[in-house]
């Protein structure tokens, strides 16, 4: 074969190498690294080969270019990836030499040697490189190559990677570092090992400061700066990566984000999932995280060892910080690697906003509206509020600021489970897998489990609702979505549950903007913690919506807190479901809720969505639609679904003599003497216990001794039983030393010092005056207790014991 047919072969040769040689393709793993909305790091990991190493990003700092490109190929930016002149001053070198010391590759040559380490240094390799590298210029921009070499070259130890390095090396971001540390941070790949504190270091700086020199020359630096950047030490031991967002970095970490890249021009090569950017305040995120801490530090003494909390921006839904659990990287134990904010806990008293909210929108209730607040037994759940005490009747508004359990469950058997459970569906709450029945009424006091992420989520929507009825009336948009923790989740394919929306089949908002703003009303008037209680004494004080919760026995308790621009919430407890005691919203949740608040600007109330809202008459006393009955009322504002609403049923006309001590009626007193007066008349049993708390509430005059009550006449009826409740079924247990306990039965009066005598089963049993209480101890089987007050007016119950022998 003659020689010129050889050359012709080569030739053919090297352009199919060309033409149908793969594109380089890095298939190293990569560390998962997570950043705030800036670009500042919160967490990384050692790839799964041990090394820290970043993914690429597609550009590098201007520094670093800079000093690159005059580093290690001056004619980056003018060749198509192979340099003839370089490849010619190096086998000039060569020859000189008698051997290899310079191989005249070009930044692109070497990112396709990184691609595929371990290939000997050959010529035959060194024409791959060359083929590839051309190739590689084909179909990617010079940017993104150099980006691609940034990423991928040795900066010593286990640190690959210009960003993983300069965290390393100087804890900052590549684009913070001075012209001192590029420079250095450029010469490393020629010489990795120099990096190492204990040898080495004269020459590295000696490397450092003839590229700082060569910068001055090629008038990238001027004289000053360049004398100046030589004075830098060189960094000493290197950096501990942060750890500020573990619990973040957990879930993107059990994602598969070590890929190989794809081959081809059809599929970017660098096309790697990248550093995962959240929507994060890295700012933010530190002082939650340490005031979650000094919290902690108390709560341990109390055997309470887990605490989460996270910030969201109302409008954006965006999270700005994300404080999972307490989190010490240098200990182990407490189960501080639970995301606390993903996961299912019961949810106390969390809901009754929510509740609240939905039978306003509804008109199943007004603000105003009185609701009984007395021992109540519904089968065998038997509701009490966390004080013990009861009010008799309370404002629907005030019994949610007050938090109080029988109102509020009161409130959801006129509402029905099964309805309720479906608003919690819309509203966002993923958690209520099980039937409505299995839970009941208890699903308002923290029968069902919720997540801080959603709840949080939903109390911010309640306050976007009310935002975006200004922004748009007519068109509003819908409100209710999931919080959002990825910057750009629309093409971050995480498949991650964090961002996950809501469903969206009917684009109408659960709750309009007039409930919602009418709710959040209400939780301003929950009572704040110790040195938050005054805060209305203050200019200063800001106005936040916010509810407590405490699961039974004592093993979570919850925070939640809005204002127009911001949501907070806050979880304390174990995350193994030890309860402990004190454990409750108020004392551990709160105060940590409201120190977090402080972080951030104080903004303006909402303004009342007026267009939303129906203005009516409401009693003054009963806050019920006023009647014909009622003495006074007040304009308040409701949702138009309230205007149809049942009149006061407790305002009556009462018939008394001229002295207005009795009550009388036409069969015991003429006509033309009778008074016709207005009076606020509650039942026996709500007035026992509202009487108490009101001094100003005037109880019914008593009949005069020669008038009798209708029979029919149950409303100002003079007494009732509390206890027990009709067709009631008891199990009275047995005492410690064996003897049949007994069981404490109760009567209310409305004169407070009658005195009513007791029967059961027709037999005396005995009297009570003042106090009517009575405690017995029946018989199995079917009992009637009947009461008589000295009037002889009297009331029977019927009641069932079952057997004690079990």
């Amino acid at each position: 074969m003659t020689p010129q047919w050889i050359f012709y072969s080569i030739i053919i040769i090297m352009l199919l190498l060309w033409l149908f040689s793969p594109l380089p393709g890095f298939k190293t793993p990569y560390s998962v690294v997570v950043l705030d909305r800036s670009g500042d790091l919160l967490n990384a990991s050692v790839a799964a080969d041990g090394q820290w190493r970043f993914p690429p990003g597609r550009s590098v700092p201007e520094k670093y270019l800079h000093a690159a490109v005059l580093y290690e190929d001056k004619r980056f930016f003018l060749h198509p990836g192979v340099d003839p002149l370089a490849l010619l001053r190096a086998a000039w070198s060569d020859v000189r030499k008698g051997r290899i010391v310079s191989g005249g590759s070009t930044l692109t040559m070497q990112v396709v040697r990184l691609s595929r380490s371990g290939k000997p240094r050959t010529v035959f390799e060194k024409m791959v490189e060359m083929i590839q590298a051309s190739r590689l210029e084909s179909f990617y921009g010079k940017e993104e190559i150099l980006a691609s070499y940034a990423a991928h070259a040795p900066f010593g130890g286990n640190v690959v990677g210009l960003a993983s390095a300069s965290w390393r090396y100087f804890g900052r971001q590549p684009e913070q570092l001075s012209w001192a540390e590029t420079a250095m941070l450029t010469v490393l790949p020629n010489n990795p090992s120099l990096i190492h504190p204990g040898r080495n270091r004269d020459t590295l700086l000696k490397k450092r400061n003839g590229l700082l020199d060569k910068l001055e020359k090629n008038g990238i630096l001027d004289s000053l700066s360049c004398a100046l950047s030589k004075l830098e030490s060189l960094p000493p031991e290197p950096y501990p990566l942060p750890v500020l967002a573990p619990h973040v970095y957990t879930h993107l970490q059990s994602d598969s984000w070590s890929t190989s890249p794809g081959k081809g021009p059809g599929k970017k090569w660098y096309s790697l999932p990248g550093p995962v950017y959240t929507t994060i305040r890295k700012d933010l995120q530190i002082q939650a995280d340490q005031i979650i801490k000094r919290y902690h530090q108390r709560f341990i003494t109390n055997g309470i060892h887990n605490a989460a909390a996270m910030i969201m921006e109302v409008n954006s839904g965006q999270v700005l910080a994300y404080i999972g659990n307490v989190f010490d990287p240098d200990t182990s134990g407490h189960d501080q690697f639970v995301d606390i904010i993903m996961a299912s806990r019961s949810t106390g008293s969390i809901l009754k906003p929510l509740l609240y909210a939905g039978m306003l929108q509804s008109g199943d209730i007004l603000p105003t509206q009185l609701v009984a607040d007395v021992p109540t037994r519904m089968g065998g759940f038997a509701p009490q509020n966390y004080s013990r005490e009861y009010q008799g009747a309370v404002p629907a508004y005030r019994a949610l600021a007050r938090s109080l359990n029988v109102p509020a469950v009161n409130m959801l058997q006129k509402f029905g489970v099964d309805r309720f459970q479906s608003l919690l569906k819309n509203l966002g709450m993923t958690t209520l897998h099980r039937p409505a029945r299995d839970y009941g009424l208890t699903l308002i006091l923290g029968g069902a489990e919720g997540k801080l992420w959603e709840l949080t989520g939903i109390y911010a929507s309640l306050a976007r609702t009310v935002n975006n009825y200004f922004e748009d009336h007519e068109r509003s948009g819908y409100s209710f979505f999931s919080p959002q923790l990825l910057l750009d989740e629309g093409s971050n394919d995480t498949g991650l549950s964090l961002g996950l929306a809501y469903e969206e089949n009917n684009r109408n908002n659960p709750l309009d903007a007039g409930s919602c703003w009418l709710t959040l009303q209400a939780m301003l008037e929950v009572t704040r913690p110790d040195e938050e209680g005054a805060w209305r004494d203050f200019l200063s004080g800001r106005k936040i919506a916010w509810k407590t919760g405490t699961s039974y026995g004592y093993r979570d308790a919850w925070a939640i807190g809005v204002t127009p621009r911001y949501a907070v919430g806050v979880w304390v407890g174990n995350a193994d479901g030890e309860g402990r005691p004190d454990l409750v919203g108020i004392k551990t949740a709160a105060p940590i809720l409201f120190e977090i608040f402080g972080l951030l600007p104080s903004d303006v109330w909402f303004d009342c969505p007026e267009m939303d809202l129906e203005q009516i008459e409401v009693c003054s006393r009963s806050g019920f639609r006023k009647g014909p009955n009622c003495e006074s009322g007040v304009l308040i504002q409701i949702p138009p679904a309230g205007v149809q609403t049942a009149v006061c049923p407790y305002c009556q006309i009462v018939h008394c003599d001229r002295t207005m001590k009795w009550r009388v009626h036409a069969n015991c007193e003429q006509i033309a003497n009778i008074v016709n007066a207005r009076w606020f008349v509650l039942p026996p049993v709500m007035e026992w216990y509202y009487i108490r708390k009101h001094s100003d509430y005037a109880s019914v005059p008593p009949w005069r001794p020669d008038c009798r009550l209708s029979a029919d006449d149950n409303q100002t009826h003079p007494f009732s039983i509390i206890y027990p409740e009709k067709n009631s079924v008891m199990y009275i247990p047995r005492e410690i030393d064996g003897q049949t306990g007994r069981t404490v039965f109760k009567a209310a009066h409305r004169n407070p010092s009658a005195l009513i005598y007791w029967h059961l089963d027709n037999t005396y049993i005995g009297a009570t005056h003042n106090v009517h209480e009575m405690g017995l101890a029946p018989a199995p089987g079917e009992h009637t207790l009947t009461l008589i007050d000295e009037d002889g007016e009297q009331v029977y119950r019927k009641f069932i014991i079952v057997s004690g022998k079990h």
